[in-house]
C-alpha cells in the first residue's frame, strides 16, 4: 500500500472517531463542568499517553520541537475541547456539528502558514466555496439559536485547524501517536491542578450516560483518533486528507439523532452535502 492511500485510510479512521466527539460531549457537559471536563479528560488521556511513551521507551522532543507541541497542545488538548464544551451549553451538537464543515478550510490555511504546503488555486476555490455554504447557514439559521454558542464554535474551529496542522508538520518526524502523547503530557501540569480546583462536590447527579461520554472524550476523542489522524495527514497532506473532516458532520448528525433524539432538519443535511461536494473538488486541487 503506497503513502497516499495510507494517510487517507488512516484519515478516514481518525474522522470516524472524531464524528462521535460532539454528541459525547454534549451528554457529558449535561451533568459536568465542561472546564472540569476539558481538563479531566486531558489528564486521563495524559496518562495513558505518558504510560505508552514511558512503556514504548521513546525518546524525548528535540528542544525545537517545544514551541510546535506547545502549539498543538493549546489547539487540541485546551482550545478545542474547552471551546466546544462552552458552546455545547448554548447549543445542540447537531447545530454545532455544521461547524465542523469549516475545519477542513482551517487546517487547510496552517498548512500553508505553518507546514509549507502550496495547493492549486482551483483548491482554494473550492474550498471557500463550501466553507461558504456553512457560514451561510449560521448566518440565515444558527444565529437565531445562539450568538454566543456559534462563536465560540467559530473560534473552536480555528484553534483546532492550527493543532491539527502543527501536530501533523512534527507527525513526519516523531510519528502521530508520540506527537498528540507529548502533547498531552506538556499539557498535564496545567491540566491536572485545574481538574482537581473544579472537582465537583459529588458525582452523584452523574449517570452511565455522562460516565460515558467523558471515557468516550478522554479515550478516543483525545488520544486514539489522534493516532490515525496524525498519521494520516503526516502521509497523505495535510491539507487534503484535511479534506476528509466534511464527512464527519454526515457521521456526528446521525449519532446526533440516533443517541440524543436530537432533530436534523433538511437544511442542515443539504448544507453539509453542499459542503461535502465542494470540498471533493478541492481534493483533487490539494497538491
Amino acid at each position: 500500500m503506497d503513502k497516499a492511500t495510507s494517510g487517507w485510510i488512516n484519515g478516514f479512521i481518525g474522522v470516524a472517531i472524531f464524528a462521535g466527539s460532539l454528541p459525547a460531549t454534549r451528554v457529558a457537559v449535561a451533568e459536568l463542568d465542561p472546564i472540569f471536563l476539558t481538563c479531566a479528560r486531558a489528564t486521563i488521556a495524559a496518562a495513558l499517553g505518558w504510560a505508552l511513551l514511558w512503556l514504548l521507551r521513546q525518546p524525548r522532543p528535540r528542544r525545537a520541537d517545544l514551541p510546535a507541541l506547545m502549539l498543538t497542545a493549546i489547539g487540541v488538548v485546551l482550545g478545542f475541547p474547552l471551546l466546544t464544551a462552552l458552546a455545547l451549553q448554548h447549543v445542540t451538537s447537531a447545530h454545532s456539528i455544521v461547524f465542523v464543515g469549516l475545519l477542513p478550510l482551517s487546517t487547510a490555511v496552517f498548512a500553508v502558514l505553518r507546514g509549507g504546503e502550496r495547493p492549486r488555486p482551483a483548491f482554494w476555490l473550492f474550498s471557500v466555496a463550501g466553507s461558504a455554504f456553512v457560514v451561510g447557514y449560521a448566518l440565515t439559521g444558527g444565529l437565531d439559536v445562539s450568538l454566543k454558542g456559534d462563536l465560540l464554535m467559530l473560534a473552536a474551529i480555528v484553534v483546532c485547524g492550527m493543532g491539527y496542522a502543527e501536530g501533523a508538520r512534527l507527525s513526519r518526524t516523531l510519528g502521530g501517536w508520540q506527537v498528540i502523547s507529548w502533547a498531552l503530557v506538556l499539557s498535564l501540569p496545567a491540566m491536572l491542578p485545574l481538574a482537581l480546583l473544579t472537582l465537583p462536590s459529588s458525582f452523584a447527579q452523574v449517570t452511565a450516560a455522562g460516565w460515558i461520554g467523558l471515557a468516550y472524550v478522554s479515550l478516543f476523542s483525545m488520544l486514539i483518533g489522534f493516532v490515525f489522524w496524525y498519521r494520516g495527514l503526516a502521509l497523505g497532506g495535510i491539507a487534503g486528507v484535511g479534506q476528509l473532516q466534511l464527512f464527519q458532520p454526515f457521521m456526528g448528525l446521525g449519532l446526533a439523532a440516533l443517541l440524543l433524539h436530537e432533530q436534523v432538519n433538511w437544511t442542515m443535511l443539504l448544507v453539509t452535502l453542499a459542503a461535502v461536494i465542494c470540498v471533493a473538488g478541492a481534493r483533487k486541487h490539494a497538491r
